[in-house]
């Protein structure tokens, strides 16, 4: 069987990236509110993600308010249907 994804198989990134699935963007509000958990928290888990390259982090402004947006990216979406497919290995789906 394949092994899963060590960094998809923690609770807030693989929610992230189950989000990030399923729309083009994603401000960073919005992925505190959904996944429930701490902005600090969050911001360290995105790093993660940037930094396997399973996502990309704009940082901008609107009305003078520093505005995160992400992305997922090719890699991170490959790296989510090999988790998914893995799982139904485990789960003999």
């Amino acid at each position: 069987m394949k092994e899963l994804d060590p960094l998809l198989h923690s609770q807030i990134r693989l929610a992230i990236i189950s989000i990030l699935m399923s729309v083009a963007e994603a401000q960073f509000n919005y992925l505190k509110d959904k996944t429930g958990t701490t902005a600090g928290n969050l911001s360290f888990q995105l790093t993660k993600l940037k930094n396997s390259n399973y996502i990309k982090i704009q940082k901008s402004f609107e009305n003078n308010y520093p505005l995160t947006t992400v992305r997922i990216t090719a890699a991170g979406r490959k790296a989510f249907e090999d988790y998914v497919k893995a799982m139904k290995q485990y789960l003999q789906l």
